[in-house]
């Protein structure tokens, strides 16, 4: 058995061991350590606006940065980039959606509409005219999302789907400020032109029900 003596460590000698355990540690990686992995592609198709587009993307591209950086439809604007200001808004096989927290690989055969998809400026959509009719913005960076969110409103309204305020769902649903207000409160104008916008789409559908004032 070997004497304990010939075990045991002086404190130098604990020190120096220390020592070169954490300078192996901080040593630079060889080149046989493993790599981070490259970005991985993938092709994706949609219509975008009524034309058929193909993009070759890192998985990880929102749609929002599929539309601004690599197809420069550059009208759906980034605020937030968390999806709480909406400004980012667009209308996918007609539902709306922040385009900031949806992965542009996921929209496969989908068909998108930006603010550019819905009129120009010698063809105006009826939104769009009502908008500047009323001063429904100020600096213009939000308006093209309250106008994609107020066209899905709209079309969710006729087509009998409710919201939080909607107080009986067996009766024909009316479009309201209070239904408007609602309906568009996903999407943030720090100009504070919340009043012109409700204007401006119970213009286009017709007049607010019940005499309702914005």
């Amino acid at each position: 058995m070997a004497d304990t003596e010939d075990l045991s460590l002086s404190r130098r000698d604990l020190m120096a061991a220390g020592a070169a355990s954490a300078a192996i540690a901080g040593a630079p990686a060889t080149a046989s350590a493993a790599t981070p992995d490259a970005p991985h592609l993938a092709q994706v198709t949609f219509k975008v606006n009524g034309q058929k587009r193909s993009l070759t993307l890192d998985t990880r591209t929102t749609l929002l940065d599929a539309l601004r950086e690599h197809l420069r439809l550059t009208g759906t604007k980034k605020g937030c980039d968390h999806g709480q200001c909406g400004a980012c808004t667009v209308i996918v096989d007609g539902r709306r959606i922040n385009s900031c927290l949806s992965l542009a690989v996921m929209h496969e055969g989908d068909e998108i509409t930006t603010i550019e998809g819905l009129g120009a400026p010698d063809k105006l959509h009826p939104l769009q005219a009502a908008f500047i009719k009323h001063d429904g913005y100020q600096c213009g960076y939000c308006t093209p999302g309250q106008i994609c969110s107020a066209k899905a409103v709209l079309d969710e309204i006729k087509a009998g789907v409710p919201s939080h305020v909607t107080a009986d769902l067996t009766d024909a649903l009316k479009v309201t400020a209070e239904e408007l207000r609602e309906r568009m409160s996903g999407n943030i104008c720090r100009c504070g032109a919340y009043s012109n916008i409700v204007e401006a789409i119970g213009e286009v559908a017709g007049g607010l029900s019940k005499g309702e004032m914005a």
